[in-house]
């Protein structure tokens, strides 16, 4: 039986903007406040899942979130009718009018952690929606995950959901921008790799100094037990708290892993040489040949990842074997990052080939390529029970290129998000969305 893996894509919301909210996101911080184009990070968006669809790659779309979230601003009591909501936390607190209008749902590599058929005990492919409890803005959007991939993904027998875990800084998960899978072919058992950034209960790990370590390692050990993992089939790592510091925020920032390579940064993890050495003789116990790829700091600085996105890319295989890489237009303008990858595309490796794409309406918001897509691998089987609805075809682009055009603003500022009217434009646009990608009622205004 073939397998795949396929990409989800995050669709980029109505409300994009630049708010600032992420603490410890370089990028994030550096453009607060500066003017968004919803309408253009919406079409880069598609443009890069239309591209690896004609590419031959499987590729799929996941639902953006209603904004703002007006019963999130009531729940810390703002009072009257949607339009007074908005005004009166426009007035009286617009910090928290931002966060309720956050568009940050387009980082898909944070809605859940996915753990594939063939490395679970009952057979089906988990699901686990991350709680992303470390920043207000990310925390309210779980519910909502949770319904639009029970939607995605609605079919029992092949597929099981997890509720988030609890939302206590303890059990702080992230989502697959700090998991992934090593395997020889997707079909096949694996071993899945979390990786967290500090210990909730066990003192004896390090932790980062001045930027937060989101990431708990008893959240990832949660998630392995929810999943029905097997001890000999998952390894655990630990992220450099020095690096945490330097704003790579997430794993995926500084390292990416597909089929049985990963491509890492030397200043990536504690304890590195162990934590490939258990990689490797794990996977060879499912018959993989783990590979690793380290860019070495003298090449390509911490600052240098954080500021091109190098390792927030897409590492996709091709039929001859050969891996492509998919990195954002801020690599090509980083010359030292550029001409790493020249080297290394030249060297007759594994990674043969390197795609460049304009992202930067996502990228001056703090998230790449890998940022973008939430990986899971499927059989045949388990793909034709997948809502058809949400597979990227070539109708389907141009059906969400028209929505875009027809529902989106090219300009945001904080000024236009205490704008009633933008909370009724989303809406509409979310309730034809729906339609389109035959999601059902999964939004509150359409539940309520």
């Amino acid at each position: 039986m073939k397998s795949y893996e396929v990409n989800f894509d995050g669709l980029v919301g109505p409300t994009h903007n630049y708010g600032g909210l992420s603490y410890g996101n370089v990028a994030s911080q550096s453009n607060s406040q500066q003017s968004s184009n919803p309408k253009e990070a919406a079409l880069q968006g598609l443009a890069k899942m239309k591209a690896l669809m004609d590419m031959g790659f499987q590729q799929g779309v996941l639902a953006p979130q209603e904004r703002p979230d007006v019963a999130a601003l009531r729940r810390l009591g703002f009072a009257g009718s949607d339009a007074q909501v908005i005004q009166r936390a426009a007035k009286e607190a617009m910090p928290l009018l931002v966060a309720s209008c956050s568009a940050s749902s387009m980082w898909v590599a944070n809605a859940a952690t996915v753990s594939p058929s063939a490395d679970t005990a009952d057979g089906r492919v988990h699901f686990t929606a991350a709680n992303l409890n470390c920043k207000y803005h990310r925390s309210i959007e779980h519910p909502t995950t949770s319904r639009v991939l029970g939607a995605m993904f609605a079919n029992q027998q092949h597929f099981a959901h997890h509720a988030a875990l609890p939302a206590v800084a303890q059990f702080g998960d992230e989502g697959a921008a700090n998991h992934t899978r090593f395997c020889r072919a997707y079909g096949e058992a694996g071993v899945e790799f979390f990786v967290f950034g500090r210990s909730a209960f066990d003192n004896r790990y390090p932790a980062p100094q001045k930027y937060p370590a989101r990431q708990t390692l008893e959240a990832s050990q949660a998630v392995a037990r929810l999943h029905g993992l097997r001890e000999e089939g998952v390894v655990y790592a630990q992220q450099n708290p020095s690096v945490i510091d330097q704003g790579v925020f997430h794993n995926d920032v500084i390292a990416v892993g597909n089929g049985e390579v990963l491509f890492y940064h030397e200043d990536a993890f504690l304890e590195t040489d162990n934590m490939l050495a258990e990689l490797s003789s794990k996977l060879a116990k499912v018959g993989g040949k783990f590979q690793s790829v380290c860019v070495p700091r003298s090449a390509v600085t911490v600052d240098d990842a954080v500021r091109s996105y190098l390792f927030n890319s897409q590492l996709l295989s091709r039929p001859d074997g050969s891996m492509l890489l998919i990195v954002p237009e801020e690599c090509r303008s980083n010359e030292r990052v550029w001409q790493y990858l020249q080297g290394l595309t030249g060297a007759g490796g594994v990674i043969r080939e390197v795609k460049v794409f304009d992202l930067k309406q996502s990228m001056q918001n703090g998230g790449g390529p890998a940022c973008l897509r939430l990986r899971v691998a499927l059989n045949e089987t388990e793909l034709a029970a997948v809502n058809p609805g949400v597979i990227m075809t070539a109708p389907l682009y141009d059906s969400l290129t028209q929505w875009v055009e027809n529902h989106y603003r090219d300009r945001m500022t904080e000024n236009d998000l205490a704008d009633p009217q933008l909370l009724l434009e989303c809406r509409s646009a979310l309730d034809e969305l729906t339609q389109i990608l035959k999601l059902g009622s999964v939004y509150p205004f359409q539940i309520n």
